[in-house]
C-alpha cells in the first residue's frame, strides 16, 4: 500500500506577554484571528458551492448538441465567469491563510524550550524569526487513511509536553489539515471528499495531543481540503505531496 506523507508545521499567532500593552496585542490578535478564520470558512463554502455549480454548467454543456451554438456559447461564458471566480476565491483563501501563519513571537521561555527540543530531536528545526517548530521527517498517513502512523504519533506526543507547560498554558493550539487535489478513490465511505480527509487527519491529531493530557478547552481543528496550497498541484487532479500536511498553530487563547 503506498504511503503519503504530510508535513508538519507548528505556526505561531501569539504576543509576548512580558512587554507594555500585552493585553491590548493579545486581544487585538484574538480578534483578528477569530475574523479571518471566519472569513476563511465563509470563503470556503462559497468555493465549495461555486465548484458544485460549475460541474453543473459543464454536464450542460455536455448535453447542449452543436446544433444549438447560442445555448452552447451562453454556458461557455458562464463556465469561464465561474472559472474566474472560483480562482479568485481560492487566492483570497490562500493570502488569508499567509496572513494567520505570519504571527509574532512566543515567550522567551517557550522559545528556548521549543529550541532545546529542536537540538535533541534530528527531525525538527524551530525557526525562530518565523516562529515555526517544522518536523524535518514528514508526519505519516496510509493513502487515504486518517491513521496517524506510531513514528509520528510519537513526536506529537514529545511535543505536547512542552504545549503543557506553564509557559504554554496560556495559549490554544489548532489543527489544520489540508490535501492536494487528488479525487478520494479508495475511502470514500469514511471520507467521502477531501474537505472530509482533511478534517478527519486533524481530529486523528487533536486526539493524540488530547490523550497527551492538554486541555480539551485549548484544541481546536479545521479541514481545508485542496483549498489551500502552497504549491500548484499537477495537472489533471495529480496534487503535489507538498500540499498534503497538517499544520498546527499555537495561537491566543480564546481565539
Amino acid at each position: 500500500m503506498r504511503t503519503v506523507k504530510f508535513s508538519v508545521v507548528f505556526i505561531v499567532c501569539t504576543s509576548l506577554v512580558l512587554v507594555n500593552g500585552c493585553g491590548s496585542e493579545l486581544k487585538d490578535c484574538k480578534i483578528q484571528n477569530a475574523a479571518q478564520l471566519k472569513l476563511v470558512s465563509q470563503l470556503e463554502s462559497k468555493v465549495g458551492a461555486t465548484e458544485l455549480r460549475l460541474k453543473q454548467c459543464n454536464r450542460r454543456l455536455d448535453t447542449a448538441g452543436s446544433t444549438n451554438s447560442i445555448r452552447m456559447e451562453a454556458l461557455q461564458q458562464e463556465i469561464t465567469a465561474l472559472e474566474e471566480d472560483l480562482s479568485r476565491k481560492k487566492s483570497l483563501i490562500t493570502r488569508m491563510q499567509e496572513q494567520l501563519q505570519s504571527g509574532v513571537s512566543l515567550p522567551p521561555e517557550l522559545i528556548t524550550m521549543l529550541e532545546d527540543f529542536a537540538a535533541k530531536n534530528e527531525m525538527v528545526t524551530y525557526d525562530l524569526d518565523r516562529g515555526i517548530v517544522k518536523f524535518k521527517s514528514d508526519l505519516l498517513f496510509r493513502s487515504g487513511s486518517d491513521e496517524v502512523l506510531a513514528p509520528a504519533a510519537e513526536a506529537v506526543k514529545s511535543l505536547c509536553a512542552i504545549l503543557n507547560s506553564e509557559q504554554a498554558k496560556e495559549f490554544d493550539i489548532m489543527i489544520a489539515g489540508h490535501t492536494d487535489d487528488q479525487p478520494i478513490r479508495y475511502s470514500r465511505p469514511k471520507h467521502p471528499t477531501n474537505w472530509h480527509l482533511s478534517a478527519h487527519r486533524a481530529i486523528s491529531v487533536l486526539k493524540i495531543m488530547e490523550a497527551s493530557e492538554i486541555d480539551s478547552k485549548r484544541l481546536s481543528a479545521r479541514g481545508f481540503g485542496e483549498f489551500c496550497p502552497i504549491e500548484p498541484n499537477k495537472p489533471d487532479k495529480k496534487g503535489n505531496p507538498k500540499n498534503r500536511r497538517v499544520e498546527i498553530y499555537i495561537i491566543a487563547e480564546g481565539t
